[in-house]
């Protein structure tokens, strides 16, 4: 089938999306609240700007749109039939992107739960939530024994925080061998020729 927008029509449409409040955000932000867990927006200082993040659960959540993270299987991840080369490039280096910052999150000893938008119809919010409800609360208990293992035995963290620094340069090794992604001084990432 062929794209039913000009070139033009399709950037236009395009531009219009946002990366901040989108619809199934503002879903899972009134969810969330609704069940009683307070959170935090678009927390910069954590690897890949995670949409909600619930520090007392050491918990970030990616709500990710099926088009534009590549969802595989799911029937919103149809790439448009113009310029086709440039939308595989684009889903491909959100992929390797989202890879990147997952890997950096657990290293770093967060948890991490994407919630795709078709988990978000009306049909699947509710398993949804609690899929997420359960994941939380998981999450939080893993926190709570991990922090306490680290209180009671200094060389448990000691070796720990070694654990991470090494986890974190063999996942950045790995990524930029395997996608060739850079890893910069300050966490930024840059993808390689």
């Amino acid at each position: 089938m062929a794209d039913k927008l000009s070139s033009e029509q399709r950037h236009n449409c395009m531009s219009q999306i946002h990366s901040k409040d989108t619809g199934p955000e503002l879903i899972v932000r009134k969810e969330l609240w609704r069940l009683g867990f307070h959170y935090r927006l678009n927390v910069r200082k954590l690897p890949g700007t995670p949409d909600i993040v619930i520090g007392k659960y050491r918990t970030a959540i990616f709500i990710n749109g099926c088009f534009w993270h590549g969802h595989y299987g799911c029937s919103k991840s149809v790439l448009p039939k113009s310029n086709v080369d440039f939308w595989k490039d684009k889903i491909s280096r959100n992929k390797e992107r989202d890879v990147l910052n997952i890997q950096r999150l657990e290293a770093l000893a967060w948890n991490v739960i994407t919630i795709w938008e078709c988990e978000l119809t009306k049909q699947h919010l509710p398993d949804t939530m609690k899929r997420v409800e359960s994941e939380l609360l998981s999450d939080r208990d893993k926190w709570e024994a991990y922090k306490s293992k680290r209180k009671q035995n200094r060389r448990f963290a000691i070796e720990q925080a070694s654990k991470h620094r090494k986890i974190l340069a063999l996942v950045e090794t790995e990524l930029n061998s395997q996608f060739h992604i850079k890893v910069k001084p300050h966490g930024n990432t840059q993808s390689g020729a």
